[in-house]
């Protein structure tokens, strides 16, 4: 049977000759980056992108901010949240389920309307108010798992609002970091259509859209006028070109088609170099996973079988298979990381008790359990999935597993997770591969493993339900003094390794290739990353 690599090696090139008769205007231009994605289309423009972490890196902190923003600046410490377009906030001394969000002054959105607080309200209503005329379900489908906390909103004046949550919870300021602003006036304006407005959309963000071309290209122009006038982008344009096959990727940078790739081919990586190229990593906030089911008769509800499995894989062999462009994991957080603690049950390669945690499940080379695993074949954060997930089926098979793949695109893969489990789009699978933004305590750990936020409530796609991870989960909630939380988040991440609760793989770097023309690109240790102190150079491959 042809390996996934080689069966979907013709995409590749058929990627690469698509890309080479997009023809770019401009693209010679000084001040231009054209930046190759990993996503197989543009990702939503209305403000809540869809393809996951890439559609918010590239369409939505680029056109949008949210009302607290990412602090994107330090490369050398993990990144913090800032003010975005609220100046400050604050919960209720006396109630904590009542936060205060005052909001900046003065700015406009890019359709020179005003943003104020009515606005903030509307775009609640958007994503949580079905029977609101500006409801959009495909942003409601990105944007409202991302705040499950919130119970109501209301304007308090022009420039205040009031969000009152469900029950005491101090990871709101984090949720609310994922949910972007886009113009009320501006949907009026083009007849109250979200199809239109992805043409033309209007945040309030850096970069002001002015081309969307599905499957094709996307391209921005500065936001002069831009609150912040520290992050006015420094570029002429920025233009994103899907390009979901790595070897595309790779082809498309070389040849000049485009300047910047994002997660390039492992095996390319020292000839890039030695060709200078700029090859960018840093430590990123970031894991690559198995996510498992856990419904009645899942296989993964036997530890036994869930630490077979984070005993067999050599982490090692794969990092050599990415070039040395990961880092192995230890648990789903990276090694050395603050929330660490000191899990009991050590991941590591050890084929032999794997295999005899197998036998005693039942499980032999000679007698393996099937199971069905989805997977992409790209897409944001995913690294190299099939390369990787083959290496993984292959590990796994020495001790006992028979894994079958489910391959899919991306966004499909997405709403598979988005759906659960149970759900008929997930095809039957027992696992989904998933890559996961670990860097606040909602979006790291609550969302994925709280009972209350299994589908359709939240993103909890296995149906795990244990009483007490909802206690420690409540106990993070209800903590508003940092350092005790970070105590409770502590055990969280024991119990998670004890537990042996995702197959924990390895941890990205993030990789980046690009042209030595690209100047001033400080690559943050987050998810997201600020385009606006890059400039191009006039000479340099």
């Amino acid at each position: 049977m042809l390996s996934l690599t080689k069966r979907l090696g013709a995409r590749a090139a058929l990627a690469a000759a698509l890309l080479v008769t997009v023809a770019i205007p401009g693209a010679s231009a000084q001040g231009v980056l054209r930046i190759g994605m990993t996503a197989s289309d543009i990702p939503l423009t209305t403000g809540q992108a869809d393809n996951g972490g890439e559609g918010m890196r590239f369409t939505g902190y680029t056109v949008y901010d949210g009302l607290i923003n990412w602090d994107l600046s330090s490369t050398d410490k993990p990144s913090d949240l800032a003010p975005g377009l609220a100046e400050s906030w604050a919960v209720d001394a006396t109630d904590k389920t009542k936060w205060t969000f005052k909001l900046r002054p003065g700015v406009k959105f890019h359709d020179g309307s005003d943003f104020t607080a009515e606005a903030v309200v509307w775009n609640f209503d958007k994503l949580l108010k079905n029977d609101a005329p500006q409801y959009d379900p495909r942003q409601s489908a990105q944007g409202r798992t991302r705040i499950p906390a919130v119970a109501s909103y209301r304007v308090v004046d022009p420039m205040t609002i009031e969000i009152v949550t469900k029950a005491p919870d101090a990871t709101l300021p984090y949720q609310l970091s994922w949910i972007m602003i886009s113009s009320p006036a501006q949907w009026e304006k083009l007849g109250k259509s979200w199809d239109a407005f992805a043409k033309a959309p209007s945040g309030t963000g850096p970069w002001k859209m002015t081309l969307f071309a599905p499957r094709e290209r996307a391209e921005m122009v500065p936001n002069a006028n831009y609150w912040d006038k520290g992050r006015v982008p420094k570029l002429d344009k920025l233009v994103l070109v899907p390009l979901p096959e790595a070897n595309a990727r790779v082809a498309a940078l070389r040849s000049g088609q485009v300047d910047w790739i994002e997660a390039p081919a492992p095996d390319a990586v020292a000839s890039l170099k030695g060709a200078g190229f700029q090859i960018v990593t840093n430590a990123y906030p970031h894991n690559w996973t198995w996510h498992l089911s856990r419904v009645e008769g899942s296989p993964w509800n036997d530890i036994r079988i869930r630490k077979a499995a984070n005993l067999a894989i050599d982490r090692e062999g794969l990092k050599e298979l990415l070039g040395g462009l990961a880092i192995p994991a230890k648990g789903f957080l990276p090694p050395g990381h603050q929330w660490f603690g000191k899990p009991t049950f050590d991941v590591k390669y050890d084929p032999a008790a794997a295999k005899k945690l197998m036998a005693e499940a039942g499980y032999t080379p000679q007698k393996p359990l099937a199971i069905k695993v989805g997977i992409s074949a790209s897409g944001s954060g995913q690294m190299q999935p099939l390369p990787m997930n083959e290496f993984v089926q292959q590990s796994l098979a020495e001790v006992g597993f028979k894994v079958d793949f489910e391959v899919v695109e991306w966004n499909t893969l997405i709403n598979i997770w988005r759906a659960g489990a149970k759900a008929d789009i997930s095809r039957g699978v027992s696992a989904i591969n998933y890559s996961y933004f670990i860097q606040d305590p909602f979006t790291g750990y609550i969302r994925h493993l709280q009972s209350n936020l299994a589908p359709p409530n939240g993103t909890n796609w296995g149906y795990y339900n244990d009483p007490e991870m909802d206690k420690l989960f409540d106990g993070v909630r209800n903590t508003f003094d940092k350092a005790e939380q970070e105590t409770i988040l502590k055990k969280v991440h024991e119990k998670f390794v004890d537990d042996a609760l995702f197959v924990m793989i390895t941890h990205d770097v993030n990789p980046r290739a690009m042209s030595a023309k690209v100047k001033g690109f400080k690559q943050a240790q987050n998810w997201f990353q600020d385009f606006s102190q890059i400039t191009m150079a006039t000479a340099g491959r």
